[in-house]
């Protein structure tokens, strides 16, 4: 059965056949395999966990992936998270009898931000059927399972519009003049060594008005393959946190994680194996202890215990009466009834 887990040093080859797969705009997967073998350290896997979508049936392949990371931000090494907030400001002249708004860009740097999530990649072929949400939402399951690890509020940077030959409309418009180095360029420097940000961005605020048409367009919108993710997290609960990233100016979402619907609507029920029976519903189904694996399946819930298939129980390594962590695949309310919005004290991708 097709289930996610977490990831281990074994899928190094397969994360970089996978990152191959990415194109342009997600600089926390690049096919480097020093990179990912990094990532995949104990040390590295628990500061930034790293969930992996794969099938029994094609052993060593990997359909997607889906990341976290405890804190974005690091203040040991000195090495911020960089955004744009964005501003309007209101001019007047009473002489003239003008009034204007104006939309600015003012760098923030975070040295102890929030958590968050990214490095979301599914493979064409497996895009629809519900496996890019089991791959999304298990993030905020296991995030539930280890609260201690993670901060009050969760971020998601989406990717940015980037053409098929890597060129984005903001990076043109802005970036370039002050890098002088191609946008996939910077963009893949920024996973690794952040230092040139500080050295060569504009401190001063960044007037829209100033750049190009197709610059101010692309101003908080998302990358095409962005949008089935950017809607799914607003229907957790995720809204705009007010920033941009400072590269292809893609949005940022945040909530409280608490607040987040997967997380908000999760029970810990007893798992019984058997027929699920007419009145099953598609469930989001994680162990609660031990390796972490989930899986998207049809359960009927009843009071205390679910139950789903026997196929269900020995993918979660599950028999009988155990308890496992289950949630509604989809919203059954609107998320804005318990979103709490807490704005971030102020560069990883993607959502």
């Amino acid at each position: 059965m097709i289930h996610v887990r977490e990831a281990n040093p074994n899928d190094r080859d397969a994360l970089v056949d996978l990152a191959y797969a990415a194109g342009y705009g997600l600089t926390t997967l690049s096919p480097d395999a020093n990179r990912i073998a990094q990532r995949l350290e104990p040390a590295a896997r628990r500061s930034r966990p790293l969930l992996v979508l794969v099938d029994p049936d094609r052993p060593g392949d990997i359909l997607g992936c889906a990341g976290m990371y405890t804190r974005v931000g690091d203040p040991v090494r000195v090495e911020p998270f960089y955004a744009y907030r964005l501003e309007k400001t209101i001019h007047q002249s009473e002489r003239l009898s003008v009034r204007t708004q104006v939309d600015s860009l003012h760098l923030v740097a975070l040295y102890d931000g929030p958590s968050e999530i990214g490095t979301l990649l599914l493979r064409p072929e497996h895009r629809g059927g519900g496996l890019g949400r089991l791959l999304s939402l298990s993030r905020f399951l296991y995030m539930a399972r280890h609260r201690n690890r993670f901060q009050r509020q969760v971020i998601a940077e989406m990717r940015g519009v980037v053409d098929d030959r890597g060129r984005s409309p903001f990076w043109e418009s802005l970036g370039r003049h002050f890098f002088r180095v191609e946008y996939d360029v910077a963009d893949r420097l920024s996973a690794v060594d952040k230092r040139f940000i500080a050295e060569l961005m504009p401190r001063h605020p960044i007037y829209l008005p100033l750049l190009t048409e197709a610059a101010r367009r692309a101003v908080g919108q998302v990358h095409p393959q962005t949008a089935p993710a950017l809607r799914l997290l607003k229907a957790e609960g995720f809204h705009e946190a007010g920033m941009v990233d400072i590269f292809d100016a893609g949005p940022t979402l945040q909530c409280d994680l608490e607040a987040v619907r997967t997380v908000r609507e999760s029970a810990t029920v007893k798992l019984e194996a058997g027929a699920p029976g007419p009145r099953a519903e598609p469930t989001l189904i994680a162990t609660n202890q031990g390796p972490f694996v989930a899986v998207l399946a049809p359960a009927t819930r009843n009071n205390h215990s679910m139950v789903a298939s026997d196929e269900v129980a020995r993918t979660l390594g599950k028999a009988g009466a155990e308890t496992v962590c289950a949630v509604p695949a989809k919203p059954t309310e609107s998320p804005d009834l318990h979103t709490r919005v807490v704005r971030p004290s102020a560069r990883r991708r993607h959502a």
